[in-house]
């Protein structure tokens, strides 16, 4: 067989490897919290060896920042393409409500999240890595407002798109704060529709 073709099937494997590695993870942090979990645990949940742990993550910090990068891709992706259907105009409430229709608002994923939140605040390098994918998000969100014409005026309180930006952000982070503790995502959606449409259109 070419070893073009064997590479491939080997890549195809060590992907799907990683993903159910990832999936497990996230299942076992949701239920024990980062601190409390082994590899072995995430092993056993996953079906796999400590090899193959081995081949595809240098320890728990390595797999638990993929797993954060991998929903905070996800959330941009989201908000992006929430964002683009308008063309080159952009009607912020209309906008709005689609960001908000399909934004993750997971409850098992901020349980994740905010382990991982208290984990970097106490580690300046992984702090370094959240703080560049939150940057990539705001800058997604005021990419898309920069080059938008004849959308609504931002409020000028806000200081520009960077601003509004950031404002999205805090929105989401402050409302999924919420969402956490009383578990009501359809309130949660509805509020941040509020809160989004009020920040945006003043």
């Amino acid at each position: 067989m070419a070893a073009g073709k064997t590479a491939g099937r080997v890549t195809r494997r060590r992907l799907r490897t990683r993903a159910n590695l990832l999936d497990a993870a996230f299942s076992v942090f949701a239920a024990k919290g980062f601190g409390h979990v082994s590899i072995e645990e995430i092993c056993e949940a996953a079906g796999y060896t400590r090899g193959a742990f081995y081949s595809n993550f240098a320890g728990l910090d390595e797999l638990f920042f993929a797993l954060y990068a991998q929903r905070a891709e996800l959330i941009a992706e989201q908000v992006s393409g929430a964002l683009a259907l308008d063309g080159p105009d952009l009607d912020v409430p209309a906008a709005v409500d689609r960001v908000t229709d399909v934004l993750l608002l997971d409850h098992d994923w901020l349980l994740v999240k905010t382990d991982f939140l208290v984990h970097a605040a106490r580690d300046p390098e992984v702090a370094r890595g959240l703080l560049e994918h939150r940057a990539r998000l705001r800058r997604a969100i005021a990419d898309r407002l920069a080059r938008a014409r004849g959308h609504t005026e931002l409020p000028a309180v806000l200081g520009g798109v960077e601003g509004a930006a950031h404002a999205v952000v805090a929105a989401y982070d402050g409302v999924t704060t919420r969402l956490l503790l009383d578990r009501d995502v359809a309130g949660a959606r509805a509020w941040l529709k509020q809160l989004l449409t009020a920040l945006l259109t003043g």
